[in-house]
């Protein structure tokens, strides 16, 4: 299930993503697209001039009116725009998106890998159906996606193409809470590791971003507790917690053709956080 638009020129796009045209004409996908760092992704590919962006949003009422919103805002910067539900950790789903954009558009440049989920649980009390699930939709679901989207880089003419995965601060750490989470992170550097040698000689980039802290709907409700925000917040040489656009501005750069000769590279964009031991 799928719905379009049609973009038309814009007047103007927030210059907190814009100021160059890094991806021109661009066809870009990503998954978990309707809120956080995904729905921040989308509106700085299409600040940066790509043409289209399939966005891929869970399919309950409150991500498919995110979803929607979006669109509309993809649609006054200038960007078309196809909307696909469906449960990431589905294999067709990831299939669905590819085949989107190459009945629509003929290609893909650009695969954004960004669904995720992390309900906080301890170590002893973590039910095997979490478990599973955290697995099925961060590595699985991130797995099915991107091979579906590098086999239509690898066959579409010219062939080649980015793959970018939002990864985590805890691929390289533990977390007291997030003993399912931490290891998908790691699971997915070292795939997008992987896929780099694999898809290379298709021409096709595979690189990871490591966000620190950020606030969206994953960790609003933890961070609501004062103390620890503000612990937090003073763990960070910036004095500040990152937001979905601080992590947008690293993937955009990844994506281009500024990063052409970077593959199997992870980005760490943490304000600084994983250097201070203090």
């Amino acid at each position: 299930m799928s719905s379009s638009s049609t973009g038309a020129p814009a007047a103007a796009v927030n210059p907190g993503v814009a100021g160059s045209n890094l991806l021109p004409g661009k066809i870009v996908a990503i998954t978990g697209a309707s809120r956080g760092i995904g729905r921040a992704c989308a509106l700085a590919c299409a600040a940066h001039g790509a043409r289209a962006i399939i966005v891929h949003y869970l399919g309950d009422a409150e991500t498919t009116s995110e979803a929607s919103s979006l669109q509309s805002e993809l649609l006054q910067i200038g960007a078309q725009s196809i909307l696909i539900p469906g449960d990431i950790s589905d294999p067709t789903v990831g299939q669905a998106i590819a085949s989107a954009a190459e009945s629509s558009f003929g290609r893909l440049d650009v695969f954004i890998s960004n669904a995720g989920i992390c309900p906080f649980m301890g170590f002893l009390e973590m039910e095997a159906s979490t478990w599973r699930r955290v697995q099925d939709v961060n590595l699985n679901g991130a797995f099915f996606a991107t091979q579906a989207a590098a086999r239509l880089m690898a066959r579409q003419t010219p062939r080649g193409g980015s793959i970018v995965a939002i990864a985590s601060i805890s691929a390289l750490v533990g977390g007291e809470f997030q003993s399912h989470y931490t290891p998908t992170k790691a699971g997915l550097k070292s795939m997008m590791e992987s896929a780099a040698i694999g898809l290379g000689p298709l021409g096709i980039r595979c690189n990871s971003v490591l966000p620190g802290t950020i606030e969206t709907a994953i960790n609003e409700d933890d961070l609501r507790d004062e103390g620890k925000r503000r612990r937090m917040v003073e763990r960070h040489p910036l004095r500040r917690l990152g937001r979905p656009d601080d992590i947008a501005g690293p993937v955009v750069f990844l994506a281009s053709d500024l990063a052409k000769f970077m593959t199997g590279s992870s980005v760490l964009v943490d304000g600084g956080c994983f250097v201070n031991l203090q």
